[in-house]
């Protein structure tokens, strides 16, 4: 084998590593941004499963948390409440929680 046979060779795979990481700089570079300077400023506030596959999910999106139940195959918009319903609902839930090792010392036999 020549060094023009192992050139032809290598020809194609460095350019085909040349193309993909040229697809993944422009991916990169014109992806959406997450982080604070989002358009849209969602937030994911808590997942809770149900069944398999199937969850109820609070999202909140600027002022609004909404509560959507989601599946395999749809998800559906079941409440949208407003901000000043959702600080109400918060200081009425802002007692201390407990910490796991706390609550189990309290059922270790002494």
């Amino acid at each position: 084998m020549s060094i023009l046979d192992a050139f032809k060779l290598f020809l194609p795979l460095i350019l085909i590593c040349g193309l993909l990481y040229g697809l993944l700089f422009f991916v990169k570079k014109f992806s959406f941004k997450k982080g604070k300077n989002s358009a849209l400023n969602i937030k994911v506030v808590n997942n809770q499963m149900i069944m398999p596959k199937k969850f109820i999910s609070v999202v909140q999106v600027r002022d609004k948390m909404l509560v959507l139940g989601i599946s395999e195959g749809s998800i559906t918009l079941l409440k949208e409440i407003q901000a000043e319903d959702v600080e109400m609902i918060e200081d009425t839930n802002s007692e201390p929680k407990q910490q796991f090792a706390e609550i189990f010392k309290k059922f270790l036999p002494r």
